[in-house]
C-alpha cells in the first residue's frame, strides 16, 4: 500500500497529523481484515488447537487431525468458536491496526528529526506494534478464552454467547483474564513480527530497484499488491515462530492445565513440562495459516483503506544502502 514517506534525503521534516476520521478509517479496514481473515482461518485454528491440547491428537499432522474432527464431530466441527474468533479480532483488529498507525506517528514525532527517526526505525518499529498490541489484546482476551474453551471442551456451549455468558458466570472476571500474560507473549511477538518483518520487506524491495520500476509499482496495483501479498507471507512464517511457544501455554491455560499459583510460575511449570518439542507442537500448520492471515490482512487493509479515501500511513523506511 502507498505510504506517506520519510526519507535521508534533505527536505523539511514533516510529520502527517491524522485526524479522528482518518484514524477510524483505520480502524475499520483493521478490524474487517483482522475478522475476514481469522474466520476464514477457523479450521485451521480447530484441528491445530487440538493437536496443542487434546491427548487424541497428539500423534496427528494437520490433514489426519482434520479427517479426525470430521469423522467425530462432522464438517460443523471444523467452525467450533468462529463466533468470538469473528468478534474478537474484529475488536483487536482496528485497534491493533489503527494503534500501529497512531504509536509509529508518535513515535517518529518524539524522535524529532528524520534522520533520527530513519536511524532508529527498528525501535519504532517494534515499540508501535508492541503498545498497539497491548491494548488490543484488553479487548481480545475474554473472546479468545471463550474460543479456546469452546475448542478445547466440546459439548461445553452452543456458541459464543451462550460460551461467553457460561465462562463469566463459572469463573468471573479472573477467569475471562487468566490467560492475559500469556496472550501478551503469544501476541505481542506476533505483531512484532507482522509489522516490522513486513516493514523491512517492503524496504529491501525498495532499496533493490531503480527509479523507473518505482514509478511503475506505483502505478500498477498488480504489482503493488505482489510485493505486499510477498512480504505478508515472509512476515507471517516470522509471526508464527515468535509466537508459537506461547500459543501453545495459552491454550493449555485456558484449558485449565497447569499448577496453581502466579501465573508466572504457571507458564514456567507448563513450559518446562511441554519442553522444546511440546511447546512448538502444531507449528507446521499454525505457520500455513498465519501466513495466510498476515498476506491477506495487509492486502485487504490497503484495499479498505484506498476504498473508504483513508490518508497512507507514515513509512519510515532508509531508501538507500
Amino acid at each position: 500500500m502507498t505510504e506517506a514517506k520519510i526519507s535521508t534525503t534533505s527536505h523539511p521534516f514533516v510529520v502527517p497529523q491524522f485526524t479522528r476520521k482518518d484514524y477510524s478509517s483505520f480502524f475499520l479496514a483493521g478490524a474487517l481484515c483482522a475478522t475476514i481473515s481469522h474466520g476464514a482461518m477457523t479450521p485451521i485454528d480447530v484441528v491445530k488447537t487440538r493437536i496443542q491440547i487434546d491427548p487424541a491428537f497428539k500423534t496427528l499432522s494437520f490433514i489426519s487431525g482434520t479427517r479426525h474432527v470430521i469423522a467425530t464431530e462432522g464438517p460443523r466441527g471444523l467452525l467450533t468458536g468462529f463466533g468470538p474468533t469473528a468478534v474478537g479480532y474484529l475488536a483487536q483488529g482496528g485497534a491493533k491496526f489503527a494503534g500501529y498507525e497512531f504509536w509509529k506517528t508518535k513515535f517518529v514525532e518524539i524522535a524529532g528529526s528524520q534522520e533520527i527517526a530513519v536511524q532508529n526505525r527498528t525501535v519504532i518499529y517494534l515499540g508501535a506494534a508492541s503498545v498497539a498490541e497491548f491494548f488490543a489484546d484488553i479487548l481480545l482476551t475474554p473472546l479468545e478464552a471463550t474460543r479456546i474453551r469452546l475448542v478445547s471442551e466440546r459439548g461445553y456451549a452452543k456458541g459464543l454467547v451462550t460460551g461467553f455468558a457460561r465462562l463469566a458466570r463459572e469463573g468471573g472476571i479472573g477467569e475471562l483474564y487468566a490467560g492475559f500474560l500469556p496472550i501478551l507473549c503469544k501476541q505481542i511477538p506476533y505483531a512484532i513480527g507482522q509489522f516490522t518483518v513486513n516493514e523491512f520487506c517492503h524496504e529491501l524491495v525498495y532499496r533493490s530497484i531503480t527509479e523507473e520500476s518505482k514509478q511503475k509499482i506505483s502505478k500498477s496495483a498488480t504489482l503493488k499488491y505482489s510485493i505486499a501479498l510477498g512480504s505478508g507471507i515472509i512476515a507471517g512464517f516470522a509471526a508464527a515462530i515468535l509466537s508459537h511457544p506461547a500459543d501453545t501455554l495459552l491454550s493449555q491455560i485456558n484449558k485449565g492445565h497447569g499448577p496453581t499459583g502466579s501465573m508466572p510460575h504457571r507458564l514456567f511449570v507448563l513450559a518446562r513440562e511441554a519442553g522444546f518439542k511440546g511447546l512448538f507442537a502444531g507449528l507446521g500448520p499454525r505457520m500455513i495459516m498465519t501466513a495466510g492471515l498476515v498476506s491477506s490482512q495487509f492486502l485487504m487493509y490497503g484495499a479498505i483503506k484506498d476504498a473508504l479515501g483513508a490518508p497512507p500511513g507514515l513509512e519510515i523506511h532508509k531508501e538507500s544502502a
